[in-house]
């Protein structure tokens, strides 16, 4: 407003600006805090709820251990107790599932020192028409172990475990395959299953890998799953690559894979690589199971 235009009528209207403005600014302050609160209210609601939630997983959990069963009646082979083996579900293209804590500390410093003794370069199923020699596919010692010759039971306990946990009978179960890979050692991509085109007719299938790691692996030493959901299947994939889906090596874990669909054919999504060790080195036990008793 300039002073030429200063008259009563436009101080009057100067005035009511002024009152209007100085009104809205007193209210701009309450509402300020109403808004505050409301935010406030909002926040502690939500803690709360989140508190709440926390508390009934862990009610459920604490209900499940103490939750008492009425055994059924079993038959010759059958438990008399209950089994309770926690896992994850990782993937199912593959079918792949984490067992944390599966062995303790002791069993895999017991199964590693009884395989010290005895390891030697690791070999490779041969396709047809392939014979033995140098390769780069498979560079890690290995030796394999059965239960009885261990003693002391260790390795009969795993097997029992791992039965239960898969629910396939021991007597379809390969010989335990201890396996050390230090710094560089790896293992390409392949199949524990043995597809007929090149491997010939098989009088079994591998129908499932159960892995225990037997230490921690300070870098690298994954199990990779290049294929993982159909992933990387167009044909240019580099087999000596180490990418997908990879589980990390922990001391003591589980690791359960199915080289094969219900159905019994083969599920290229299995495919799965033993990436190099980049720090430290790497000791795992393998159990192959079988879909028939008499598989060799």
């Amino acid at each position: 407003m300039s002073t030429s235009d200063y008259t009563p009528k436009a101080k009057a209207k100067g005035k009511a600006y002024w009152h209007w403005n100085t009104t809205k600014t007193k209210l701009d302050f309450p509402a300020v805090i109403v808004f505050c609160c409301f935010f406030f209210v909002f926040g502690f609601l939500c803690s709360s709820l989140r508190s709440q939630v926390s508390g009934v997983r862990q009610r459920g959990r604490q209900l499940l251990n103490s939750v008492e069963y009425e055994l059924m009646g079993h038959g010759k082979t059958g438990d008399d107790s209950i089994s309770v083996i926690p896992f994850q579900v990782i993937s199912w293209r593959p079918r792949a599932f984490y067992f944390p804590k599966f062995a303790t500390l002791e069993q895999c410093q017991h199964i590693i020192n009884l395989a010290k003794p005895y390891l030697a370069p690791s070999k490779l199923a041969l396709r047809k028409g392939e014979s033995e020699g140098p390769q780069d596919v498979r560079t890690s010692m290995g030796t394999f172990l059965s239960v009885s010759d261990d003693p002391t039971g260790v390795l009969d306990a795993i097997e029992e475990k791992i039965a239960k946990a898969t629910k396939l009978p021991r007597t379809h179960y390969e010989h335990f395959n201890v396996l050390r890979y230090e710094l560089g050692q790896k293992y390409d991509s392949h199949l524990d299953a043995f597809p007929v085109e090149q491997y010939g007719p098989q009088k079994s299938q591998r129908v499932a890998t159960f892995l225990v790691y037997l230490s921690e692996v300070e870098g690298g030493g994954e199990t990779a799953f290049p294929f993982e959901n159909g992933l990387n299947m167009d044909g240019s994939y580099d087999f000596k690559k180490c990418i997908g889906l990879k589980v990390k090596p922990r001391i003591g874990d589980g690791f359960l894979f199915y080289s094969l669909f219900p159905n019994n054919t083969i599920d290229t999504a299995s495919l799965h690589t033993s990436c190099p060790v980049i720090k430290g080195e790497k000791w795992v036990v393998t159990k192959w199971i079988r879909d028939q008793k008499d598989f060799f």
